[in-house]
């Protein structure tokens, strides 16, 4: 309790005729208890204890005083009640949110609380509102995805990851002759005389010793894997947008040909410079080991790469002790559930919002659109945090459980981001490292400007945005693609905000901002564009 509590319950039992026995019990518990106080701040550090001392002390001088003037003005023969003329104000102070207050900076997590309760109570609002109007629009029966396109989806499902055991059978043909000049140069090294070895020198590679060197296959063997890389992707596209209809089934088999299309040419890469590495003799990094080149080339190594958890291929990875049942089914549940929210906020609330968004875009009515853009806002975000969390924390974990992948830094604390570019490096890993390791160093190593070699990541991120949006939704219209060329000038303005005092925080709001509208922007022009080819706009 403190001193003002203290002196206040003295003051307000003046009229009950017992102020001095009351007053001077108190004064005694009072004292008792900062003596208490006194001992326990004796275990506290020193500059802690005379605080405390301190304000004992202050509460001491509070309860005399108090008894004093108390007594005295019972004493006297002043009509007045005590009790009002007792000094409230008798020290000068500032409001706590003043510029001038001494006192520490309030917390705010009431306000937080408030704002989290509002959001919840519009949202509640927001539902029941749904409800009244559409009723329950969920239907289980109903899937939308006909028999041609569930077809033409399995079928692609089986070709797909053929092109990775292309990749391998081009890999084996380059590393035989290889292996031959190897043996070949190895076995003129031991013919020729001791005299000539140390003419040649000591240092001398295996490739400095060959003639003609195996590099001459080399353009050969890229033309392969190019052809095969591309095919991938080409067949894909072309099955995807002239004979799946249904967006979903086509996304899945688009996303499925980028991944593996990406997989082919990292494995191509990798591959290429362990070549290289052998040729000079170069020894390879500690972790490839148990699988140099060319032991690395077998369908198991090939396999194990192709259900990875990454892009980037490596002959081998860090892997976990054992595989965790509990965890894995843990992953499971939380897949299943994510998925059921993504489908009932599609269903019940994007659908409708989107449906009514046709007649706005058709008359160009902005007030319009921009009502329900921003109404999809919420939505929208909703469900692509709900498919983040599903797939970078569920999906990928539990695969990598099955496959006992170690390395799972599949995202960094992106919510945190202190600016665009810092967003783009944490929110997926996988895609990162891949653009990073292939792209992006090889390029700088050549002499580009690392602006310039990020302008290129950008591009080549913005065509395979591009491909896996506009192909499903038979709308090639260039809305991804510009959104991801335009995070190349935001990226460059927000990033002096990273090294300024308090420009984290704006930045942070500028990279929420950017989203929070880009997105469900881009969901609108696209839906809108898949009714006008297929003529449902028409009937508005």
């Amino acid at each position: 309790m403190s001193c003002s509590e203290t002196s206040a319950d003295s003051i307000k039992d003046v009229n009950d005729g017992s102020v001095r026995s009351y007053s001077t019990g108190r004064a005694e518990i009072a004292t008792s208890g900062l003596q208490e106080r006194r001992i326990l701040a004796g275990k506290k550090s020193d500059s802690e204890a005379e605080v405390e001392n301190e304000n004992a002390d202050s509460c001491e001088d509070a309860y005399d005083v108090t008894e004093v003037q108390i007594t005295n003005s019972i004493g006297s023969k002043n009509p007045n009640n005590t009790t009002h003329i007792y000094p409230i104000h008798s020290v000068s102070r500032s409001s706590i949110l003043s510029r001038d207050s001494t006192t520490p900076t309030p917390s705010f997590v009431g306000f937080r609380n408030l704002t989290i309760i509002v959001l919840a109570v519009s949202n509640l609002r927001l539902v029941i509102e749904n409800f009244i109007k559409y009723g329950v629009l969920i239907r289980f029966s109903q899937s939308g995805i006909s028999k041609k396109d569930i077809c033409f989806g399995i079928l692609l499902t089986g070709i797909i990851p053929l092109h990775l055991f292309v990749a391998i059978i081009i890999e084996k043909a380059a590393a035989a002759p290889v292996m031959g000049y190897i043996l070949r140069a190895q076995k003129n090294r031991e013919n020729k005389s001791k005299a000539k070895q140390e003419e040649l020198g000591k240092s001398q590679t295996i490739v400095e010793a060959l003639k003609p060197r195996p590099k001459h296959l080399w353009r050969f063997i890229v033309f392969l894997h190019s052809v095969n890389s591309i095919t991938c992707l080409v067949l894909t596209t072309i099955v995807v947008y002239f004979h799946i209809y249904n967006p979903l089934v086509g996304t899945l088999c688009e996303l499925h040909a980028v991944i593996v299309c990406l997989k082919v040419a990292s494995y191509a890469l990798t591959n290429r410079d362990l070549r290289e590495g052998l040729l000079h003799s170069e020894k390879p990094p500690e972790i490839y080991a148990s699988a140099t080149y060319p032991r690395n080339l077998t369908f198991s190594n090939l396999t194990y790469f192709w259900w990875a958890p990454t892009l980037v291929y490596q002959p081998v990875y860090p892997r976990s002790p054992a595989f965790r049942p509990v965890f894995f089914v843990k992953r499971m549940l939380e897949i299943i559930g994510s998925m059921f929210c993504i489908w009932l906020l599609s269903a019940q609330y994007a659908v409708p919002i989107l449906e009514h968004s046709l007649i706005h875009f058709h008359s160009l009515h902005f007030v319009g659109i921009a009502e329900r853009l921003f109404k999809l806002a919420t939505v929208s975000m909703a469900i692509w945090l709900i498919g983040f969390f599903c797939f970078f924390q569920s999906a990928l974990n539990a695969l990598a459980e099955v496959m006992r992948f170690g390395d799972r830094e599949f995202y960094e604390a992106w919510w945190n981001s202190r600016s665009v570019g810092e967003y783009w490096k944490l929110w997926n890993k996988p895609v990162t490292n891949y653009f990073r390791r292939h792209i992006y160093v090889p390029l700088v190593r050549r002499g580009w400007k690392p602006a310039t070699a990020s302008v290129m990541v950008f591009f080549v991120s913005a065509v395979l945005h591009e491909l896996l949006v506009g192909i499903p939704t038979h709308n090639i219209i260039g809305v991804a693609f510009t959104s991801m060329i335009l995070q190349i000038p935001l990226i460059q303005a927000t990033a002096p905000l990273e090294h300024m005092n308090g420009g984290g925080i704006v930045g942070n709001y500028i990279f929420w901002l950017s989203f929070f509208i880009g997105q469900p922007l881009g969901v609108l022009l696209y839906y809108f564009a898949w009714n006008v080819k297929s003529g449902s706009i028409k009937n508005l």
